[in-house]
C-alpha cells in the first residue's frame, strides 16, 4: 500500500540510519524490535534445516529425544540448496503454518525474517551469548533485539594441496590471488597435475555465488553497501574483485564446470583429486581427511587464508542460527531445545563430527582441540576477519540481483565493469521501492 511522500521520506532516514538498504517500512516489516513474548506449551516440535551433510545434526536429536521421550524433536530436511531453504521457510510463515518449529537461519537472514515477524524475538539472558564469538552472536541481532541463536559460525578457507606445492618449489600457501595462479602454473608442471584444475569455488547462480562475489569484492578493498546502507558496488575496488573471478574463468584458472558449482560438487572435485586449491567452508576438512579410502587428498592438504587482491582475502561471515516460528507450538519445548542445541558441549561435538566453526570463543583456544584440529586458528581469523553480506530486510532480493549480474560477468555476457553498473542500478531501484512503501 502507498504512503504519503512525507511517510516514505520519514521511512528512508529511518532505513539508513539503522544501515539497512532494504529495509521494508509499514505494517509488513521494518518497525521497531518486537518484546520478548511469553513461551508456553510443551509437546512435539519441529526442527527445520538443510539436509544434514554434515552428520551431526540427527545425533543431537537423538539425545534430546532420548531425555524428552513426550517432546520430540522431527528432522525436517529441507533441499541442500540455500535458496531453497528460505523459499520453503518463507512460505510456511506466509501460511501461518505451525508445521515448522525451530529453524536453521543462514546467519544473513535474521534481518528478512525478524522485520517481517516470522521469527519470535528471543530472551537473550538465557542464553551464554557472552561466552560466544561475537561477529557470530551480531548476525542473530536485528535492531537492537536478538531474534536468533548461532549453532555454529562459519568462514571460508583456502584448501590447498600441500603435497603438490611442496613439490613444485611453492613453500607456503599464497596470500595473494597473483600468487595463487604462480603457484598453479608451477604445480601443473608436475606430470601428475597436468590434468588438474588450479582453483573452484561456488559459482552456481545461488546463493554460493552472492557468497564468492562478496569474498571478492571485499577481499579487493570494495564493498557491496557502504557504512550507511547505500548500494556502493560500481567502483574500480569492485570491479578488480569481480575481474579476478571473470578473468580466471577466461583463461582456466577457473575450470568452466565451476560455473555449475555448490558446495558439495567443489568438495567432491578436491577430494577427488582434481583440483589445487578449493574456497570452501570448514565442513570439508573432515571429510577430506578420512583415511578409509574415501578421499585421495588425505594427509595430502592444508587451509589457508583466502588470498586477496594485496594480501590476505575477506571471507563472507556464515554460520547457521537457531530461531523459533511465531507461528510454531509447544515454544517452551522448542526454547528448551535450543539452549539444549546450541550449548557448548553441542557445539564442540559438531566441531569433532563435522568440522562445524564452533559459536564458543574458548573452544578455539582449547589445546587439545587445536592439537587434533589444526586448523582452527586459521578459522578463528578467517571469522575475525570476516564481512557480511548485505543485512537487508529484502535479503531475497538483493542476493538475487548479485547472482544475477555476477553470472553474467563470469559467462562473459557482460563486462566486469557493465555487470556492476547495473548492480549498483538494480540495488538503488530496490532503495527507491522500499522507500515508497
Amino acid at each position: 500500500m502507498k504512503t504519503s511522500t512525507t511517510r516514505a521520506t520519514q521511512c528512508s532516514a529511518a532505513v539508513l540510519a539503522a544501515g539497512l538498504f532494504t529495509t521494508a517500512c509499514g505494517s509488513s516489516g521494518g518497525g521497531p524490535a518486537q518484546n520478548v513474548g511469553s513461551f508456553e506449551g510443551r509437546g512435539p516440535i519441529t526442527y527445520v534445516a538443510g539436509k544434514d551433510v554434515s552428520g551431526t545434526v540427527q545425533p543431537v536429536l537423538d539425545a534430546w529425544n532420548k531425555q524428552h521421550p513426550k517432546e520430540k524433536v522431527t528432522f525436517v530436511q529441507l533441499p541442500t540448496d540455500p535458496d531453497s531453504q528460505r523459499r520453503q521457510m518463507i512460505q510456511n510463515a506466509e501460511t501461518k503454518s505451525d508445521a515448522y518449529t525451530v529453524l536453521s537461519l543462514d546467519a544473513v537472514w535474521t534481518s528478512e525474517f525478524a522485520a517481517h515477524r516470522w521469527v519470535d524475538r528471543l530472551p537473550e539472558d538465557e542464553f551464554p551469548l557472552d561466552r560466544m564469538v561475537k561477529p557470530a552472536v551480531e548476525t542473530g541481532r536485528y535492531r537492537g533485539g536478538q531474534y536468533a541463536i548461532p549453532r555454529d559460525s562459519d568462514g571460508g578457507l583456502l584448501y590447498y594441496r600441500s603435497d603438490l606445492l611442496r613439490k613444485a618449489g611453492v613453500d607456503e600457501p599464497p596470500v595473494t590471488w597473483a600468487a595463487m595462479k604462480e603457484a598453479c602454473a608451477k604445480v601443473r608442471k608436475l606430470p601428475e597435475a597436468r590434468k588438474m584444475s588450479c582453483y573452484t569455488g561456488q559459482f552456481q547462480k545461488y546463493e554460493g555465488l552472492t557468497v564468492n562475489f562478496a569474498e571478492a569484492v571485499h577481499s579487493a578493498g570494495g564493498v557491496v553497501t557502504d557504512a550507511k546502507g547505500q548500494p556502493d558496488v560500481d567502483t574500480p575496488e569492485a570491479e578488480q574483485g569481480l575481474d579476478f573471478l571473470a578473468g580466471s574463468f577466461k583463461d582456466g584458472t577457473i575450470s568452466k564446470d565451476s560455473i555449475t558449482y555448490q558446495e558439495e560438487d567443489g568438495r567432491r572435485a578436491f577430494q577427488n583429486g582434481q583440483v589445487i586449491f578449493e574456497r570452501n567452508w570448514p565442513y570439508v576438512y573432515t571429510a577430506a581427511a578420512k583415511d578409509d579410502g574415501s578421499s585421495r587428498v588425505a594427509g595430502k592438504f592444508d587451509v589457508a587464508p583466502l588470498p586477496g587482491l594485496d594480501g590476505p582475502g575477506s571471507s563472507s561471515l556464515g554460520g547457521h542460527n537457531l530461531a523459533l516460528s511465531s507461528h510454531a507450538r509447544n515454544k517452551a519445548t522448542a526454547l528448551d531445545f535450543m539452549k539444549f542445541f546450541s550449548n557448548a558441549e553441542n557445539s564442540r561435538k559438531n566441531l569433532e563430527k563435522g568440522s562445524l566453526a564452533p559459536a564458543y570463543a574458548s573452544l578455539y583456544e582449547d589445546e587439545e582441540l587445536v592439537k587434533k584440529y589444526p586448523y582452527l586458528p586459521v578459522l578463528k581469523e578467517s571469522i575475525l576477519r570476516a564481512e557480511p553480506r548485505p543485512r537487508v530486510v529484502q535479503y531475497g532480493d538483493t542476493s538475487k540481483a548479485i547472482q544475477q549480474e555476477a553470472y553474467a560477468a563470469l559467462t562473459g555476457a557482460k563486462s566486469s565493469d557493465q555487470a556492476l553498473k547495473d548492480l549498483q542500478e538494480e540495488l538503488r531501484k530496490a532503495l527507491r521501492t522500499t522507500a515508497a512503501q
